[in-house]
């Protein structure tokens, strides 16, 4: 059968009504814009219809009359009153106006990438969250996720922040081995790279997951608003700790959640361990707190790497040696010991008077000693005795005698710390990268959040005593003489740098920094012995 030719009007005039439609589009469009106005307004008035509409259903048969009555006279009113009925009008105008404005439609629940999201999630659970004799579960494959999930939040990329998590009643949330498991499978399913904390409720059966921002970095060494005997390790999460302090950056202050560590005679963690690998920050912990105590306490600087990291407080007020040799350490320990020792024995003779304790025995003396291993290793090659070993009497007795002890270990060689180093730092810190496990073996407790793979230095965890693990950051304190600092965090160190005392009547300049009464100690070199420190025995005669 032949075909019969289309219509002269289909075969030519396909572009003609391509560019018909075009016009009419435009038209339309241009129309809308031109009456957007009337139709909003219209809108408005039909929503205020509708509301009114409602409002009369609403109300009961016996109060309409007197509400007819009323709404009357208010049109009496305002037809008697000058202007009344055009200034009714506009105000009718401007309502519906408000009222049929496009209002930008409310979120009211995940899109389908964040549903396919929980929904995974969900299944990735299943295997942990059922057992097959439950007649009830709560998990099973191609079950509903909104049945256990509650309040996802979601970021920009739509990764999850926020979820609580409904889980059965039999599942062992009281075994660390089976919260890990649970814990992983979040952190794989819901994005790595950043730290999640999770917080079990054994009497709801629920978990919380929560992703936590990271610490801010930009915190400089600063004189911080502490109490005397308040030092301020580093900076926390805000709903961590109850207290605030100011801090400055550049011309911005605001109020930061710091992590406070109290010494002095009634503290319970009047010692420090400090561990961390190389370029975690150690060393920024010790400067940071050296700095800080130097105002009103005499400092002790042992470093066993050697590399100068503390060369700019040698010789400063307050500073009474920088060692960084082990005939060094070994003869500024010793003198540690025994001025802790005379100290103790100033002190009781002054209770058994009678009389208030030496002035000089009042003024706290921190030593801070930086990876003793390597000092114990060389000096073992040289037949001495380990340096470690003098910080025995400090470490035991120093709450008494306002001696404080600071000691920072490479992760690597926390195997080397001795017995007394271990036993009596229940203040501890841990930086940079670790796993769960080493941060449990240093603080004594599992972490509240997971570790980051990429963290900056002075990043990390710490534990005071028996109390709760918490995030930390350390101010940013790094060697004022390196070139590759920040050029304003160099200067805020030098800043808080003591002045160098001016040496007076032919005595050195670090003699001339000691206070009154207290016993003088070599910036290069301590005497070997307590009688060339004091004069006098160091037992009780």
């Amino acid at each position: 059968m032949a075909r019969r030719p289309l219509p002269r009007l289909l075969r030519g005039g396909t572009a003609q009504l391509a560019r018909t439609r075009e016009f009419a589009r435009t038209a339309a469009d241009g129309a809308t814009d031109v009456l957007q106005p009337l139709i909003t307004v219209g809108r408005g008035l039909r929503r205020l219809a509708g509301r009114a509409r409602r409002s009369w259903s609403a109300t009961p048969k016996d109060r309409r009359g007197p509400t007819l009555l009323l709404v009357a006279g208010c049109v009496l009113g305002v037809a008697l009153v000058p202007f009344g009925p055009g200034l009714a009008l506009i105000a009718l105008m401007a309502a519906a106006g408000w009222a049929g404005r496009e209002r930008t439609p409310v979120k009211t629940g995940p899109d389908p990438a964040e549903t396919a999201r929980l929904q995974a999630l969900y299944e990735a659970l299943v295997p942990y969250f059922s057992v097959p004799d439950d007649p009830a579960p709560l998990y099973t494959h191609g079950g509903a996720w909104n049945a256990v999930f509650r309040d996802p939040v979601f970021d920009g990329d739509g990764r999850l922040t926020d979820l609580r998590i409904s889980y059965p009643a039999y599942f062992t949330d009281g075994e660390a081995a089976s919260r890990a498991r649970i814990e992983k499978v979040l952190h794989t399913k819901s994005g790595r790279g950043r730290e999640y904390r999770f917080r079990w409720d054994e009497e709801d059966n629920q978990l919380l997951l929560r992703v936590l921002p990271a610490l801010s970095t930009a915190i400089a060494a600063q004189r911080f608003v502490t109490a005397p005997g308040e030092t301020v390790l580093g900076f926390t999460d805000p709903d961590a700790v109850q207290r605030t302090v100011p801090v400055t950056d550049g011309e911005e202050t605001w109020d930061a959640s710091p992590v406070i560590w109290r010494t002095g005679p009634r503290s319970t963690e009047p010692h420090l361990l400090a561990v961390g690998g190389p370029g975690a920050g150690t060393t920024t912990l010790l400067r940071s707190i050296a700095l800080q105590v130097l105002p009103y306490g005499d400092v002790l600087i042992v470093e066993g790497g050697g590399t100068g990291e503390y060369a700019c407080l040698t010789g400063r007020a307050g500073v009474l040696a920088v060692e960084c040799g082990p005939a060094g350490a070994l003869s500024s320990l010793e003198w540690a010991a025994h001025e802790t020792e005379r100290r103790l024995i100033a002190m009781n003779r002054a209770r058994q008077a009678g009389r208030p304790a030496p002035e000089d025995t009042r003024r706290p003396l921190w030593i801070l000693v930086d990876r003793p291993a390597v000092l114990g290793h060389l000096a073992a090659a040289d037949g001495h005795q380990d340096p470690q070993s003098l910080l025995q009497v400090p470490l035991r007795h120093g709450r008494a005698a306002a001696v404080t002890v600071v000691v920072a270990e490479q992760s690597d060689a926390v195997d080397a710390l001795s017995e007394a180093v271990r036993s009596h730092t229940r203040a501890r810190v841990v930086l940079g990268t670790a796993g769960p496990e080493e941060i449990a073996d240093v603080l004594g407790a599992a972490s509240p959040t997971t570790p980051a793979p990429d963290v900056p230095p002075g990043r990390g965890y710490a534990r005071l005593g028996t109390g709760p693990v918490l995030r930390l950051q350390v101010p940013a304190t790094p060697d004022p003489y390196e070139d590759a600092a920040h050029e304003a965090h160099r200067r805020a160190v030098l800043e808080l740098l003591p002045g160098r005392p001016a040496a007076e009547d032919g005595v050195p300049a670090h003699r001339a920094a000691r206070p009154a009464g207290a016993t003088p100690l070599s910036v290069t070199k301590a005497p070997a012995t307590a009688r060339e420190l004091t004069g006098t025995p160091v037992t009780d005669g």
